[in-house]
């Protein structure tokens, strides 16, 4: 029976266990064995279960080359209990299962597990929706709305020379929400598991995610409030790591730089400190992945085979812990791969190597159901090879999904109510909120409120002294053409238009002549006088 990828999904959890389950039956060789002078036919002993299960798993893409004998063990152990396999005399139930020379069998049929139904898509499943361009709130308001013009005198008139005056086409006229803390953590929710969806390459996050249970806080705080080195500050101090803890840590960390416990120094000192660490983090109440975000994080194990979308995966399901999980989760990794990169450091342990032993010491501390059954333990240890080959990279703050966030959030606050034919500059079209009217009372508002202004407006064309004849003409009769009841108000008669641009007279052509004292005579060439 050919393997089969389990890719993300709802209840990935299961659908692995039902899938090992029919590979280990479909699998698994069967054959007489012998015991206390009795045969006993299509069986298998513990140990012959555990070595061939023990490479299925290793060699199976869905958990990887990571998984341990012990771990296999403990897996055959799951399997008695939940009657995926029996011993020879029928029984099962319970996980006594080790690794020795007793024989089991499979029974006629292993149960697998039923995927449950899926919710409905309700609002309080689906991804909240966050507030766009045509948001508007609804508020019982006054039949009459008074309106204030707006005052155009003519040296806003010359700055906007530009701005043809015409009709003010009809429109749709709203109340724009402010935008308020609230709005902007509701917004971080909802961009935030829908770009988490879109990465993972889902229709819906039904059956992955309870949305309504997240806290769009814990997202705006991850967010913002950090160090220089990435890591969460948190506000309230008494969810900080104890003392001695972070103090074991530090003294792992920069091993063998100095220790801050002040203890003295003997052998095996550095296995004591870690056991330390150790024993804390194994005492949580919750894993630091929270049992919430569980199937999340094991629908993120089906896309390990794409590095890049895994971990652009992690970083933004880690945005949705609590500011204290995800704190504890960061110094935690950082310890881990300080710790495997500190060639100086003795070994931790004189049976396993110091990566294996990180894996199988934090792993359920990391992620784990509530339920603690199926394959917790293996799931957790591929999640957790994984985040440590790329733990400086999946607990930063997505830059995609930030800068997306915050662009959304800047158009927002800009918006404004554009009529056509103005541009684009804020200092002319101010935030306006009104109600929608019928185009009667348009007019009749239009009417009545803008023939003081427009009046103004015309005698500040009409006086400016430095506008030449032709743009003043020009403008007047671009006047004329929106307003033309307030324009003949002013210019009542032609001859009262005329009067503002009097004609000059004509000056016609003079013919000048001179006074001379002479009558002009004629040249007349005279004899010379010369001897």
């Amino acid at each position: 029976m050919e393997e089969k990828m389990i890719g993300p999904g709802p209840y990935r959890a299961t659908k692995l266990w039902n899938e090992t389950i029919k590979l280990f039956r479909a699998g698994m060789p069967l054959r007489r064995h012998r015991m206390h002078f009795r045969s006993y036919d299509s069986c298998f002993t513990a140990s012959e279960a555990a070595d061939w299960l023990h490479e299925l798993l290793r060699s199976n893409n869905n958990f990887g080359p990571e998984v341990t004998r012990t771990q296999t063990i403990q897996l055959l152990k799951k399997f008695l209990k939940n009657h995926v396999i029996q011993d020879i005399k029928g029984r099962w139930g319970t996980e006594d299962f080790e690794d020795n020379g007793q024989l089991y069998r499979f029974p006629p049929s292993s149960p697998l597990k039923p995927l449950p139904k899926r919710p409905q898509n309700t609002e309080s499943t689906s991804i909240p929706r966050f507030p766009n361009w045509d948001d508007y709130e609804q508020r019982d308001m006054q039949e009459n709305v008074p309106v204030k013009p707006i005052i155009v005198n003519s040296e806003m008139w010359n700055k906007r020379h530009s701005i043809a005056i015409g009709e003010v086409h009809e429109c749709k006229l709203i109340r724009r929400r402010e935008i308020t803390p609230r709005h902007v953590e509701q917004i971080w929710k909802s961009m935030t598991l829908a770009h988490l969806q879109r990465v993972l390459g889902l229709k819906s996050l039904d059956g992955v995610l309870d949305a309504k249970h997240l806290n769009p806080k814990y997202i705006v705080h991850n967010v913002y409030n950090i160090n220089k080195q990435g890591v969460v500050v948190l506000e309230d101090k008494s969810q900080e790591l104890p003392h001695w803890v972070l103090s074991a840590m530090k003294c792992l960390a920069s091993w063998p730089n100095g220790s801050e416990l002040k203890q003295p120094m003997y052998p095996g000192f550095e296995r004591d400190v870690f056991r330390t660490v150790a024993d804390y983090f194994q005492k949580l109440k919750e894993p630091l992945l929270t049992f919430q975000l569980y199937e999340m994080f094991v629908n993120i194990l089906g896309v390990l085979q794409k590095p890049q979308v895994a971990t652009e995966a992690l970083q933004v399901c880690c945005l949705l812990l609590p500011p204290e999980n995800r704190r504890k989760l960061q110094l935690l990794m950082r310890l881990m791969a300080r710790i495997l990169q500190n060639t100086k450091i003795p070994p931790l342990n004189n049976a396993i190597v110091t990566r294996t032993l990180m894996v199988q010491t934090f792993s359920r501390c990391i992620l784990c159901s509530a339920d603690e059954v199926d394959l917790d333990e293996l799931l957790a240890t591929k999640l957790v090879t994984f985040m440590m080959d790329h733990y400086e990279d999946i607990l930063k703050v997505p830059n995609r999904l930030q800068k997306s966030v915050e662009e959304h959030l800047s158009q927002l606050q800009r918006v404004q109510i554009k009529y056509a034919g103005a541009d684009a500059d804020a200092s002319f079209v101010s935030h306006s909120y009104c109600k929608q009217i019928s185009k009667e009372e348009f007019e009749e508002q239009r009417a009545n409120s803008t023939q003081a202004p427009m009046a103004e407006l015309l005698e500040g064309i009409i006086k400016d002294t430095e506008l030449s004849i032709k743009d003043k003409k020009k403008k007047l009769k671009q006047f004329q053409k929106s307003y033309p009841d307030i324009y003949k108000m002013r210019f009542p008669t032609a001859e009262s238009e005329a009067a503002l641009f009097p004609e000059k007279p004509k000056l016609k052509p003079q013919l000048m002549f001179f006074k001379l004292k002479k009558p002009f005579q004629p040249f007349q060439r005279t004899r010379s006088f010369r001897a």
